[in-house]
Order: structure tokens, then C-alpha cells, then sequence
């Protein structure tokens, strides 16, 4: 929601310049859980590691990576100032330096209001923790050769930041002439340079700042953090689960004479074009995500995929999420289910953008959204599932991450992803 207001008077100067292996099927076992209060640390108090606490191949950090977001509204400001110096996720070419900031300040006012009419901010943070530390109560147990698991997060604009993260991993005993392993889980289910690698962008900065040869002065220092990544799962059967679940719910919620015919509107983050073009594999992922999570519901209603949170003059992927509710509106199809295909928990693009703005503009009360993951225990569960399903592989990511994109011409990316397809040869040891 952050980037769907058009940009137009900043945007227009950049334009030209900016221009399988999943989880095998989970064991479903319904997980308790409850909200614990929300803490402002990391996810749990983690105690430093000390080898006779540990099985023969822990412990092991898992790492939740996401976008995050600002918890109150004074956060607003570093949070966009953080997001739009991101080329990786908002290319402005040669002017991001000069037209991040300026964008980022005069922003900041709109956005506030916007996290303060949703609880006076994010609450991507509650449940990225939450979500953590209940998957590493079900990995202890059902991985018990790689335990304990200790759960951490690492926001890419909001705290925690990714070095704050791995600060942490530092003086928790990760690393420093001690190894230790660590897994990167990404939160976004479909890969995108923007998210995803972006992410693993700035994870393999502060390796590098903090225990690669930079900080080390050797080639490749002894004792540092062995890492692997989970960088996608689409199609894990968990996650389809979890969200064909929450559509039947909604969809509960109609007349039966009705229910059949109510239109299922996926909605997923849009990128630009000029990243599409490249060879970005986000959409073809999201799409596939769509497709299994309506062979789940055996083609019970008809469907669309569009996107949201578009923002300036260029050229994004669409149909754009607000207009295909209006038009539908219009032709007189006001039974519509929103259901937000690409993010793991609420945040300002579920609660404001499509709570606040699209589904209030229609005017309808017809159009309505499914329940984002949150707290599911089938979705806590497919995470532990997947999890355990990487820790056993021995593999350090999948085989689609080492391939670049087509047009992809970043030195950064091409660094990262050689040195996380390189630590399979330190995991084959361990």
C-alpha cells in the first residue's frame, strides 16, 4: 500500500533511466496456539549456543525474511526512507539517491494516517515472531537431529534489520570461529529479484561486512555460519492448504442458492514491467500458486488473478486489483472474494489497501476478503514441514535460485547467489 499511490511528479525524471523441490505432503497435525503478547526483542530470549545443549547437528537459527513494516507511526519515516533507496524494489536508475529521500519525506504525512486508521501500525512483526517461534517448537520435535531450532527475524526496512538480525546471530554464539547453521526462509511463497532477492541481497552484505573476507582478511574464514535458503514454495501442499481453507470460510458466508457463482479474485503485489521483462519469475509463480489453490477447491467457483499497490507513470503488471473489483461491480457480478495470494500475514496491503480502499469503494457488501495466514496451525505446520523437508535435503537452495534472470545485468546478484549455491559444499561435510 506504501507504493500505490502514483508517484507521477518525481517518477516521470526517473522513468528512462530506471526503464523443484518442495516439501514432500505434511503430516496434518493441528498445532495449539495463542497470540503471546508482542514483544519489541527478537522473536524468543535466545541463550547463547554452547555445543553440550545441542544435537549432533545443532542448533540451528531459522530466519524468517520479510519486507516488515513500521510498528507505530513514528517509524513510518525510516521505513519508507529504507524502502525507497531499494533499486532492487523501486528502480529509480541514477536519481534514487536524490529522489528516494525526497519521495520518503513528502510521503510520510499519508502514510501515517494510513498505519494509524489500522491500529497505529504494522503487525507484520507479531506474527512474523509468532510464526517462527511456534515452526521451531514443531521443528525440536519432529528434527530432533538438527535441534534446537532458534527462531529469528530480519526485516529488509523495518526492525529487525537484517544486521540487527545478524548482530544477534553473533552474539547468540553463531559464527566467529564457532560455525553454527543457519537458514534463510524467506516469507515471500513466490521468488522475485525485488523481494526475495533483495533480501538475500543485504543478508550477503552483512556476511560479507560482518564474518566473510572483508571483516575477516582471509578468503574464506574458518568457523563462519554455514547458510542455506528456502527462497520459494509455491506449490507446497501446506500452503495451499492453508489458504483453500480460508477461502471455503468466506465463501461459507454466502447464500448456498448464491455461494457457486461468487468470483475468487486473487490478489498479488504487482512489479513493473521492466522487471517482468527481465525474466523475473514472480508472476509464473503466483500463477501457479492460483492454479493449485483451485485444483484444491476442485474449480468450484470461477477465478481471476490481478494486482495491487502499483504506483507512478510507468508500466506495471495488471489487471490492476482496484479496477477489476470496480468493473466487475459494474457489470452487475457483486459476489467477490478478494484473497491475498502473496503475503503470509496482514499488513497495511491487506488491512488498509484492500480492506479500506478497495473493498469501501466498491460499495458493496458482497465483496469481501479471506482471512490472511496469520495464525493458521495448518499454515505453522506446512512451514515446519518445509523446513524440516530443506534441513534434511542438504542442499543450500534450490536449483532455480542459481539461475540468473535473463536480462539481469547485477554484479550484486550475481555474487550473492554464486556464494549461496557454494555453501552446499560446506553442508555436504557437516
Amino acid at each position: 500500500m506504501v507504493l500505490r499511490t502514483p508517484i507521477t511528479p518525481f517518477t516521470k525524471w526517473a522513468s528512462q533511466a530506471s526503464v523443484a523441490k518442495f516439501a514432500a505432503t505434511p503430516s496434518w497435525i493441528p498445532q495449539p496456539w495463542r497470540i503471546n503478547e508482542q514483544k519489541q526483542s527478537m522473536a524468543t530470549v535466545i541463550h547463547p549456543v554452547t555445543q553440550d545443549a545441542t544435537s549432533s547437528k545443532g542448533p540451528t537459527a531459522m530466519v524468517f525474511m520479510n519486507m516488515g513494516g513500521p510498528s507505530t507511526t513514528n517509524e513510518v519515516g525510516d521505513f519508507l526512507s529504507r524502502l525507497f533507496a531499494d533499486g532492487d524494489l523501486i528502480p529509480l536508475g541514477r536519481l534514487q539517491n536524490y529522489l528516494g529521500p525526497l519521495i520518503s519525506r513528502r510521503r510520510t504525512p499519508k502514510i501515517q494516517k494510513q498505519y494509524a486508521a489500522i491500529g497505529g501500525g504494522s503487525p507484520i512483526r507479531k506474527w512474523s515472531e509468532y510464526q517462527s517461534s511456534e515452526m521451531c517448537k514443531i521443528l525440536d520435535r519432529i528434527s530432533p537431529e538438527t535441534a534446537p531450532h532458534r527462531p529469528y527475524v530480519a526485516f529488509r526496512y523495518a526492525d529487525p534489520l537484517t544486521e540487527e538480525m545478524y548482530t544477534k546471530l553473533l552474539e547468540d554464539g553463531f559464527g566467529r570461529g564457532k560455525g553454527g547453521r543457519a537458514v534463510a526462509f524467506t516469507q515471500y511463497p513466490q521468488y522475485s529479484c525485488s523481494t526475495t532477492g533483495s533480501s538475500l541481497n543485504e543478508l550477503w552484505k552483512w556476511r560479507e561486512r560482518l564474518e566473510g573476507n572483508r571483516a575477516m582478511g582471509a578468503a574464506e574464514p574458518d568457523g563462519a555460519i554455514t547458510w542455506s535458503v528456502i527462497d520459494r514454495w509455491p506449490v507446497h501442499s501446506g500452503l495451499i492448504e492453508a489458504f483453500a481453507q480460508n477461502v471455503e470460510a468466506q465463501l461459507a458466508t454466502y447464500p448456498e442458492e448464491r455461494r457457486k457463482d461468487v468470483v475468487l479474485l486473487f490478489s498479488a503485489h504487482s512489479l513493473p514491467m521492466s522487471v517482468v521483462n527481465r525474466g523475473d519469475t514472480y508472476p509464473a509463480e503466483v500463477a501457479a500458486t492460483v492454479y493449485a489453490v483451485m485444483q484444491r477447491l476442485g474449480f468450484s467457483n470461477p477465478y481471476r488473478l490481478c494486482w495491487q499497490s502499483q504506483v507512478g507513470p510507468s508500466a506495471w503488471l495488471g489487471a490492476q486489483t482496484s479496477d477489476t473489483v470496480q468493473e466487475y461491480v459494474k457489470k452487475g457480478q457483486t459476489d467477490l472474494v478478494l484473497i491475498p495470494i502473496a503475503f503470509t500475514s496482514d499488513h497495511i496491503e491487506t488491512l488498509f489497501e484492500l480492506d479500506q480502499e478497495v473493498i469501501h469503494e466498491a460499495g458493496h457488501p458482497g465483496v469481501k476478503r479471506a482471512e490472511s495466514l496469520n495464525g493458521s496451525p495448518v499454515f505453522i505446520q506446512a512451514l515446519a514441514d518445509i523446513a524440516h523437508a530443506h534441513l534434511r535435503s542438504g542442499e543450500s537452495c534450490s536449483r532455480q535460485m542459481g539461475l540468473r534472470c535473463q536480462g539481469c545485468k547485477s554484479e550484486r546478484c550475481l555474487e550473492q547467489k554464486k556464494f549461496f549455491v557454494g555453501q552446499s559444499n560446506l553442508l555436504s561435510v557437516r
